[in-house]
């Protein structure tokens, strides 16, 4: 077997449940052994059962902590860029292709959505602009 990484993170919604990755066994299988649960969101590391972590455990624990919420921040921003990219083409679709029929459909929905997205945006940047200022 290649080298396997000694922590695994399984990924749930908020957060992940680790094990510790062995091979160092007689039968020379794969066992994961759960060490702990994480709260993305609160950084809370619970021990499974009675287990104590060790010191290396928690720095590698605090350590996928501190990456897994970088990397959901800059999934974050993508989403928020793709919609950007998701509105230019709703915005054509609007001017070329819609009928009459479905942009009635559509647009109360549509235009209070941009409402209530733009009075949050210009809020946000005049707070901005005050905290700067």
């Amino acid at each position: 077997m290649g080298d396997l990484p000694e922590y695994y993170f399984r990924v749930k919604e908020n957060g992940a449940t680790v094990f510790r990755v062995d091979t160092e066994n007689r039968q020379r299988r794969i066992e994961m052994d759960p060490l702990a649960n994480v709260n993305i969101r609160n950084g809370e590391i619970k021990p499974q059962g009675d287990r104590e972590l060790s010191a290396t455990d928690r720095a590698e624990i605090e350590a996928w902590i501190a990456h897994r919420r970088e990397v959901l921040a800059q999934r974050d921003v993508d989403d928020i860029l793709r919609a950007v990219d998701h509105l230019n083409l709703v915005t054509q679709w609007a001017q070329s292709k819609a009928t009459d029929a479905q942009l009635e459909e559509i647009t109360d929905t549509l235009l209070l959505t941009m409402h209530d997205l733009r009075t949050v945006l210009v809020r946000k940047k005049a707070e901005r602009l005050g905290a700067g200022g």
